[in-house]
């Protein structure tokens, strides 16, 4: 069985030349790398697919990097990723995060040590901005929480407009009291969703009541809490806008369990359009993102960044749909 030291010997260089050949290609002579893939070949050396990468420089692999698994709609971003890669033959891995960026620059640097080709990051936060120069950047697409001004591809919603039509919705049916349970503070996509119900309330002529927007984090028990507040107000919102399903959901259950009628007392509306939504009692009223778009066109973008070839976009932003069902209906 052929090893290191016999591809040195027909190489005609030292052992730790081929080492660096086969780890770093990069950082080795055309003229070096050739001799030593020549003499890889000619010894049938094949140190746990090394040789392979070496002659393509790559891996196969793809990592993306997910703020929170559990969250169903980035479970359904990930489905489209899934099998995207397989289509391309490249294998995907998996990281969930949980926003933490020592967790994301940990496993984005996988790329730096030869065991990934590019990245794909779901949340607003660049895990190469120190100390990577971007002469040095590797593959990496960011998508579904964007960075605003960043120097990679994305794959976006126009969050704006859809919380916008969504307001609007619910402005058409009569309701001007209409309560906001918002994400997480330090989201993009909060501040977006927040500027489009602004932007729908000041268009309609209404004044934008700081005691209907409630903050949240897009979990279920966000969702509870936050109609439990609003439920509190002297005047209470007669329409909830929960900034994703999964709050909605969870307002649902704490209006039922006060023995409200949704949609006759209080309309209620989500974003995402989760596959729950449709079976809520009643199903909800959302907006539907292309989730397994987002990971589709993610991996495609970022296969075409690894392989050289030119983007056709380099920010995408994908359409949305206003979804309606039986948890809305006009102001009595």
């Amino acid at each position: 069985m052929s090893n290191i030291r016999e591809v040195a010997r027909l190489a005609g260089v030292s052992v730790a030349t081929v080492s660096r050949t086969l780890k770093s290609p990069e950082r080795v002579l055309p003229e070096t790398r050739d001799k030593v893939n020549a003499a890889v070949e000619q010894a049938g050396y094949r140190p746990n697919l090394m040789a392979v990468q070496f002659r393509s420089r790559r891996t196969g692999n793809l990592v993306i990097l997910v703020p929170a698994i559990a969250n169903t709609f980035f479970a359904r971003v990930i489905s489209g990723a899934q099998q995207a890669a397989q289509v391309a033959n490249y294998r995907l891995l998996l990281c969930d995060t949980q926003g933490r960026e020592e967790i994301e620059r940990e496993f984005a640097e996988l790329v730096y040590n030869h065991q990934a080709d590019g990245v794909i990051q779901l949340r607003a936060y660049d895990p190469f901005q120190t100390p990577f120069p971007s002469a040095e950047l590797p593959p990496i697409v960011n998508a579904c929480e964007v960075i605003q001004g960043g120097r990679h591809p994305t794959i976006s919603l126009d969050n704006r407009a859809a919380a916008k039509a969504m307001t609007e919705h619910l402005i058409g049916l009569g309701h001007r009291r209409i309560g906001l349970i918002k994400g997480p503070k330090s989201s993009p996509l909060t501040r977006d969703r927040v500027a489009g119900y602004q932007d729908a309330l000041q268009h309609a002529g209404i004044a934008c009541d700081p005691e209907l927007i409630c903050h949240g984090d897009f979990s279920l028990k966000a969702g509870y809490d936050g109609a439990a507040a609003m439920l509190k107000l002297p005047d209470r919102p007669t329409a909830l806008f929960c900034e994703n399903d999964e709050m909605a959901i969870g307002a649902l259950k704490h209006l039922k369990q006060q023995g409200l009628r949704v949609p006759q007392d209080v309309s209620l509306v989500g974003f995402d359009d989760i596959p729950f939504a449709a079976y809520c009692d009643p199903p909800l009223t959302t907006i539907a993102q292309p989730a397994e778009m987002f990971g589709q066109k993610a991996v495609e973008m970022l296969i075409a960044l690894i392989e050289k070839k030119p983007l056709a976009q380099r920010h995408v932003v994908l359409p949305f749909e206003l979804t309606l069902r039986q948890s809305t209906a006009a102001l009595k």
